[in-house]
């Protein structure tokens, strides 16, 4: 038994890999992928070489900031476990305020710990990427019927609850993650602060936000996977509790 299972080894190796080179090549089908690998290639690779990383081994994840209107970008090895930050993007527009999205039509961008659940190369903002809003956190903390969708990076420079790229920083943003993908990541990570949580700056929100308590408990939870990523840079593991409340391990 075994020996068959090392006869067959190999091929199943090959299987795997095809199956991945597979979201790469579909992507290139469209026309937009493709002028967005074609400008934006060279500049990855040369990025991705300041970190010792290779287009065919990187994985990838990004952190948002709303306040400041600042998305990073963090790589790494695909056998590595911490994240190194490799570039930061301007968000170019934004709606809504401080505090998470809570409702269908509220305009506001949410605030947690997402993945990237969608890739749109037909997008009407040019490209974009969805986020897995509203995820399990997000569906038991708030009591709407409707929590609304759609929340994606993506081009332009409009928006309505979403982190508006443009469109020629979202053509980089998308090969990223399509490259990441295609080195078998299928969870990118996308967590979305409302600000940068250091202890000064939570003090300087607490006594803004005082009177809304159910506001400050939500950040506080939040900074607790701020201040774990902060620590080790490595991605946050985590569970969902009855309330809503993110339990990390």
């Amino acid at each position: 038994m075994n020996k068959w299972l090392w006869l067959l080894l190999p091929v199943l190796v090959l299987v795997l890999y095809s199956f991945q080179s597979d979201f790469l090549s579909s992507q290139l089908r469209f026309q937009r992928v493709r002028t967005a690998s074609k400008e934006k290639k060279q500049t990855i690779e040369a990025a991705l070489k300041t970190k010792g990383l290779k287009l065919i081994d990187f994985q990838m994840m990004l952190i948002a900031y709303k306040e400041s209107d600042e998305l990073e970008l963090y790589v790494k090895g695909k056998n590595e476990k911490a994240y190194g930050k490799l570039k930061t993007y301007a968000i170019c527009s934004k709606s809504g305020s401080l505090g998470p999205k809570s409702r269908q039509g509220d305009a506001q961008v949410p605030e947690g710990f997402y993945h990237i659940n969608r890739f749109n190369p037909s997008s009407s903002y040019y490209l974009s990427l969805g986020l897995n809003y509203p995820n399990a956190a997000d569906k038991k903390r708030s009591g709407a019927g409707n929590l609304g969708g759609d929340i994606f990076i993506h081009g332009n420079c409009v928006t309505i609850g979403c982190l508006p790229m443009t469109d020629d920083k979202i053509k980089e943003i998308y090969m990223y993650a399509v490259h990441a993908k295609n080195n078998g990541q299928n969870n990118i990570p996308v967590y979305v602060f409302p600000f940068k949580m250091t202890a000064q700056n939570m003090l300087a929100h607490k006594e803004k936000f005082k009177h809304d308590k159910a506001l400050i408990q939500f950040w506080e939870n939040l900074k607790k996977g701020y201040d774990a990523f902060q620590a080790d840079k490595k991605e946050l593991k985590f569970l969902v509790g009855g309330s809503g409340e993110y339990v990390f391990s």
